[in-house]
C-alpha cells in the first residue's frame, strides 16, 4: 500500500489529465465525514477540472434533511457514497439506511453503491424499493478477476442491471486483478458482459485513480477500456467516455 500513502491532490492530477485528454472528473468520496466532503468542494471550487463531488453524509441520521438542505447550495455536489464493502451483509437493507437514501431524490442527488460480489442481493433490494432514484455501481462490484470468478457474480449483476435506475462503472478493474501479473484480456469477459446486460447508455469510464496506482498507470488502466472500445462507434465511445456521466451527475 506504499504506493499510495501519501496525499493526492488536484495539481498531481491535472497533468495526467492533460496527458491522457481527459477533459474533467468527478471525486468520489474515501472517507466516511463531511470534514472530507467540505475538503473536496473546497478543492472543486478552486479547479475548474473538477466537474462534479460525490461526498458523504451520515444517511441514517435524524438531521439528513437539514444537512441534504445544506448541501443542495453546492452546485458541484452531485450525490453520496457510503463504503458499503466495509458493512455486514443486510447493511443496505436497514430501515434508517433505506429512509435516508429515500431522501436523495428529493434534492436530486445520486447514489454510489460500493460493494463486494457477496452484497449484490442487499443492492438489488435496494434499487427495487427505490426505483426512482439513480444509482451507480462502483467497480463492476468488484468481482473476483485475479481468480476468474464469474458465474456467481454475473448472475446476480444481470438481475441488478434489469433495474433501470441503476447504472455501472466500468472501473476498479486492475486492483480485483492480480497486480503484478494482469493483462488486458483478463478483463474483457467482464466488460462483455457489463455492456451487454446495462447498454450503452448506463455504463461510464472511471479511473478509480489514485487507488488504481496498486496495479497501474493512470494510462495504463485507461488503456485497457480503449482497446476493449475499439470495435465499437464514435457515439458509443463519446458517451461511455463522458456523456453518460455527464447526464447521470448533471455535470
Amino acid at each position: 500500500m506504499k504506493v499510495i500513502q501519501r496525499d493526492f491532490l488536484p495539481h498531481d492530477l491535472a497533468p495526467i489529465l492533460k496527458e491522457n485528454i481527459i477533459d474533467g472528473c468527478v471525486t468520489v468520496q474515501a472517507d466516511q465525514s463531511e470534514t472530507e466532503t467540505q475538503f473536496l468542494l473546497e478543492l472543486a471550487a478552486k479547479n475548474d477540472f473538477v466537474k462534479g463531488v460525490v461526498g458523504w453524509v451520515d444517511l441514517r441520521s435524524d438531521e439528513l434533511h437539514k444537512r441534504l438542505e445544506f448541501y443542495s447550495d453546492f452546485k458541484k455536489l452531485k450525490g453520496f457514497r457510503h463504503i458499503v464493502q466495509a458493512e455486514p451483509v443486510g447493511f443496505m437493507r436497514g430501515a434508517e439506511f433505506s429512509k435516508g437514501i429515500g431522501a436523495l431524490r428529493q434534492y436530486n442527488f445520486t447514489y454510489d453503491i460500493l460493494i463486494y460480489p457477496h452484497q449484490i442481493q442487499d443492492a438489488i433490494w435496494l434499487v427495487s424499493h427505490h426505483p426512482d432514484q439513480k444509482f451507480v455501481v462502483d467497480h463492476l462490484a468488484k468481482p473476483n478477476i485475479r481468480e476468474k470468478e464469474f458465474n456467481s457474480w454475473s448472475a446476480q449483476m444481470k438481475e441488478l442491471a434489469s433495474h433501470t435506475n441503476v447504472y455501472c462503472k466500468l472501473s476498479g478493474m486492475v486492483t480485483e486483478a492480480n497486480w503484478d501479473t494482469w493483462t488486458n484480456e483478463d478483463f474483457k469477459p467482464y466488460l462483455d458482459f457489463i455492456i451487454n446486460h446495462f447498454g450503452i447508455n448506463r455504463v461510464m469510464y472511471g479511473s478509480d485513480w489514485p487507488v488504481c496506482l496498486l496495479a497501474a498507470s493512470y494510462h495504463k488502466q485507461l488503456n485497457i477500456l480503449e482497446e476493449f472500445l475499439r470495435t465499437f462507434s464514435s457515439s458509443e465511445i463519446d458517451k461511455i467516455m463522458g456523456e453518460n456521466a455527464i447526464r447521470f451527475y448533471n455535470l
